[in-house]
């Protein structure tokens, strides 16, 4: 009897490596994640450490890129990247020779990997070095030292957990042990405070208007005076107002 498949994960968003593992459990509940890891060189680290069968590599983390790593790796497993929509062409993985997932891991779509990845296993992984080159063409495309901001977060809706894109919020506010995220369609709950949103969010797309309060720039669709003389934003896909407090209230003095 053959042993079950091992596999690391490398993605410096904690959210995302949770969302694929779990699908990766739903999918293929035989394949064993032995190491998840923030960076291409821990990631090459877990390959000599752990000897899997399958690298997942998220193609942009700081320092030393999915790329870089899926050099360094050869022959040792089989490579698949992780990858956004718009980041790089997906034709490019469509040789055959690596596979792919797209943030977030669609049910179906990782399926399909892992059918593919299914036959692989047990073979000698395929030459992929001109497929890192053209990769490594788009990446260089990029500023490196750009900071990533968080792109993803998990929260409760209802009694479902949701992956959300942060840019489909409209804003962050406090409620009691909780903060409440509004998009135009649905309201949730995360555990993870305002201060902490601050540090993590784009500052030129998200802005703190109260210590309570984060609002997507993108969505605000003006700021009016109330009979008191206070600040509110309005949205432009919500009724919702927005206070702000006196001292964020010179972001809007150009308004």
């Amino acid at each position: 009897m053959n042993p079950p498949p091992r596999a690391i994960l490398a993605d410096d968003e904690r959210l995302m490596r949770e969302q694929l593992r779990a699908r990766l459990a739903e999918t293929w509940p035989e394949l064993q994640v032995v190491a998840e890891v923030r960076n291409g060189q821990e990631a090459i680290d877990a390959v000599r450490e752990h000897r899997p069968d399958l690298a997942f590599l998220d193609i942009r983390m700081p320092g030393m890129s999915g790329i870089d790593a899926a050099r360094a790796i050869g022959s040792a497993c089989h490579v698949v990247f992780i990858t956004a929509h718009s980041e790089f062409a997906v034709e490019a993985f469509e040789q055959g020779a690596v596979d792919y997932v797209l943030k977030p891991a669609d049910r179906e779509r990782l399926a399909l990997t892992v059918q593919r990845l299914k036959a692989r296993i047990g073979s000698t992984p395929a030459d992929i070095g001109q497929l890192l080159e053209r990769l490594s063409q788009g990446l260089g495309a990029a500023p490196a030292a750009k900071r990533r901001y968080l792109q993803w977060i998990q929260a409760s809706v209802g009694s479902q957990i949701r992956m959300i894109a942060v840019a489909d919020v409209l804003f962050f506010i406090s409620d009691e042990k909780y903060t409440r995220l509004q998009t135009e369609a649905f309201e949730a709950l995360i555990r993870k405070p305002i201060k902490e949103l601050v540090d993590e969010l784009d500052p030129e797309g998200f802005w703190q208007i109260h210590r309570s309060t984060i609002v997507n720039v993108n969505a605000i669709a003006g700021v009016v005076r109330d009979f008191r003389g206070r600040q509110l934003v309005q949205l432009r896909d919500h009724p919702q107002k927005l206070e702000v407090s006196r001292n964020f209230s010179h972001l809007f003095k150009q308004m």
